[in-house]
């Protein structure tokens, strides 16, 4: 059965239009922008499809499994030959990735589409696959955990990112992760190996569009991420400063690398006004489509303007989007940060580009304020939880300026104008998905301009 059938005739369309990685509302108008297999038999292949709808058009990554499934998990539906499977459910897929991934394999496909395995911390060669599972919850990317067995017979615990929605330029996630473990810090999962393409792209100078499908790395078995940590300790009035001080450590010592590792910039005036252009557009943004924040919109205006007309640090690569769910507390290492590939709304150009440091720290102090807004919401001690976040948040900023090596003092407006511009994004995000959840940002505006006023 052809790719275009697949997409046209068989149970594609519908299956894609219901997953938490579709960007879009209803069914997809999808076209097939190439494909590329990973069996020789092409029962194993990823299709590249690209959603024309109108306001919501993306590229997505969609690989594939033709066999007879009996009605295992993962199935998308039957088609003329077999049953067709979700590629990251099948294990002649994750063998096949895993492979062409850490061996440095490479593949050539339709339409232009040329992709590569490229190794980056693994040794050896690529390991024999014992299990795989999906990992549940996730909304933008498929990760699948798996447990493999090197050449010399020890065990690998590896989790293989596969990003779904695809974009021209490298992805963060594979090269800032990569850089600091590349660097010696153990504040991040080992990176191992990635899968990059090429493929047409008619919006692309060039025609020809480049970037990364895939990234292997370091599973961290046995761990919890900060934000259940995080909420275990605030609901049982237990004193997080300890952990929120080596947090804000860990926070700084990533900085520091990163600024090393990459390009860092001047915060001239075309870098302020990209800025300051951005977090208007949030404010109108929120604005919209928050009705008690209309009658602030002034406010909002002159909060941003201050905060942002004093002293500015050195832009650099950053994290991005960091809050407690992007951590995780590794027995015997401390805190890890994960997924690196910035806010999920943002043009990938932009992620890639030098930012405020400060933006990293503005979204940890955010995740504070969720942990106690979430136990208010579940009828909880609110006062108790507010005095748990102001404690928790104080000793982070704290322990980011010790690892750091100097104040923040100097940075106060600039990061209270980027914790209101996170908490706009909140109440986007809240009102969008999560309506009941709203007050918690939507509280923090109003603090936010009182301490901005």
């Amino acid at each position: 059965m052809s790719d275009r059938a697949l997409v046209d005739d068989g149970p594609l369309r519908t299956w894609i239009g219901g997953q938490r990685w579709f960007a879009g509302t209803g069914t997809p108008r999808l076209e097939v922008a190439g494909a590329f297999p990973l069996a020789s038999d092409a029962s194993v292949r990823t299709l590249l499809l690209r959603d024309r709808t109108a306001g919501t058009e993306a590229l997505y990554q969609v690989p594939v499994v033709l066999r007879d499934a009996d009605g295992e998990p993962g199935v998308i539906g039957a088609v003329d030959g077999g049953e067709l499977v979700d590629g990251p459910r099948d294990a002649a897929y994750v063998a096949a990735l895993l492979e062409l991934v850490l061996s440095g394999g490479q593949r050539e496909g339709d339409d232009g589409v040329a992709v590569r395995g490229v190794p980056l911390g693994w040794s050896g060669g690529a390991p024999t696959l014992r299990s795989a599972r999906v990992l549940s919850g996730e909304q933008s990317n498929t990760s699948i955990i798996v447990d493999a067995q090197r050449e010399d017979g020890s065990s690998a615990a590896v989790i293989v990112k596969v990003f779904r929605a695809l974009h021209d330029g490298e992805n963060p996630d594979v090269v800032l992760q990569s850089a600091i473990a590349a660097a010696g810090s153990d504040r991040v999962p080992a990176t191992w190996g990635a899968l990059v393409a090429t493929w047409p792209d008619p919006d692309v100078e060039g025609g020809l569009a480049r970037g990364h499908l895939a990234v292997a790395q370091e599973f961290l078995a046995g761990t919890e991420d900060a934000w259940r940590v995080a909420l275990v300790a605030a609901r049982a009035g237990e004193d997080f400063t300890g952990p929120a001080l080596a947090l804000g450590e860990a926070t700084a010592e990533v900085h520091r690398v990163l600024a090393q590792a990459f390009p860092v910039r001047e915060a001239d005036a075309a870098a302020r006004e990209a800025v300051l252009a951005s977090m208007r557009a949030r404010a109108a943004r929120a604005v919209a489509l928050v009705p008690r924040l209309r009658d602030r919109e002034r406010d909002l205006e002159r909060a941003i303007a201050d905060g942002t007309a004093g002293d500015w640090p050195v832009l650099q690569r950053v994290h991005g989007d960091l809050h407690l769910g992007q951590v995780l507390l590794v027995p015997d290492r401390g805190w890890v940060l994960l997924d690196f590939e910035g806010e999920p709304l943002r043009p990938m150009a932009e992620r890639n580009e030098p930012d405020v440091p400060l933006r990293d720290v503005a979204g940890m102090l955010r995740s504070f304020d969720y942990v106690a807004g979430t136990i208010a919401l579940e009828g909880g001690d609110a006062d108790a939880a507010a005095a748990w976040s102001r404690a928790a948040r104080a000793a982070f900023l704290e322990g980011y300026e010790h690892g750091l090596g100097a104040p923040l003092a100097p940075y106060e407006a600039l990061l209270t104008a980027l914790e209101l511009d996170k908490a706009l994004y909140e109440c986007e995000y809240e009102v969008r998905n999560r309506p009941p959840w709203l007050p918690i940002p939507e509280g923090a505006v109003q603090r936010l301009l009182g301490a901005s006023a």
